[in-house]
């Protein structure tokens, strides 16, 4: 992680100021002094959020071969966010799920989808909703140069959107990673509509 902060900031000093907007992936391991650097080097976070919890690689891999001190440093979401970083989401599929809201789910509970019931991975690094959809709509927009055009609901902008089964803030709808999509239209095009289920 360092090594690319470090060669953004030489990238920087060399071309002066741009709006390139680099963006590093996957932000799995970041030492706390290297926070407040991506927020100063305008580098936004790219982050597959599933990955941020108690699961077999996390708990019998990467745990016993980081260490305690290290193992506390991984997928610091919420800590960029306080020293001012931008984060984008995404799924990194296939090597993960590609849904955004099983996504957005792990991110603001940091426990796998499976068990649900478990300990948080490091709870203090969670997510809100807001920051979390943030993150997987205006903020991904922004690092692919879209946001003028898309990623939030404005006068203007194409209609990029979904209509889901429920209400994403109410707690008693259900996990928001069971949640699915009934509508999505594209550039206000309706392009999918949910198959309505026989009567019987």
């Amino acid at each position: 992680m360092r090594s690319a902060l470090d060669a953004i900031e030489a990238a920087r000093k060399a071309n002066g100021p741009s709006d390139h907007r680099h963006h590093i992936a996957h932000i799995q391991l970041i030492h706390p002094s290297d926070l407040p650097r991506f927020a100063a080097l305008g580098a936004t976070g790219n982050m597959q959020p599933i990955w941020a919890c108690h699961e077999p690689t996390m708990d019998q891999r990467t745990i016993p071969f980081l260490g305690p001190e290290r193992t506390g440093w991984q997928y610091p979401f919420a800590s960029l966010l306080r020293h001012g970083a931008r984060l984008a989401a995404g799924s990194d599929w296939p090597v993960s799920s590609a849904n955004p809201l099983l996504e957005i789910e792990v991110g603001m509970t940091r426990v796998n989808e499976l068990m649900r019931s478990g300990h948080p991975f490091l709870p203090g690094e969670r997510l809100s909703l807001d920051q979390a959809l943030t993150a997987f709509t205006i903020d991904s927009a922004y690092v692919n140069h879209l946001d003028r055009e898309t990623g939030s609901l404005e006068v203007g902008k194409l209609a990029d959107l979904a209509l889901l089964d429920r209400n994403l803030r109410d707690a008693s709808a259900g996990p928001i990673g069971e949640a699915s999509v009934e509508a999505t239209w594209v550039e206000g095009l309706d392009v999918y509509a949910k198959p309505m289920r026989p009567t019987a």
